[in-house]
């Protein structure tokens, strides 16, 4: 997974599926990865979400070529990286807390 260190330009939105414990495919859109205590976050936003919550997942490399991806249960890890989050988009988007 690349780390997006600058705010990407408008494009069209990168969507992956991903499938959750029960089996069930699910659209996120991805919106960044972020590097947090020698580990990477991926940032994403449900597609079809009208609140638009964010979800935050850790990247947990198997090999060389598959990662998956894991909920993150640390509350502090979770407010650290949505923090960086942020920060990142304080210019572009507005945030509720």
């Amino acid at each position: 997974m690349e780390n997006k260190e600058n705010i990407p330009e408008e494009e069209s939105p990168s969507i992956l599926t991903l499938t959750d414990e029960n089996g069930t495919d699910v659209d996120f859109e991805y919106l960044d990865c972020i590097p947090y205590n020698g580990k990477e976050y991926l940032i994403l936003m449900p597609a079809e979400d009208e609140a638009m919550e964010i979800v935050i997942l850790e990247v947990e490399p198997v090999d060389e070529e598959t990662e998956n991806y894991v909920s993150v249960s640390d509350d502090a890890t979770l407010e650290a990286v949505y923090g960086i989050f942020k920060e990142r988009y304080k210019d572009i988007l507005t945030f509720e807390d």
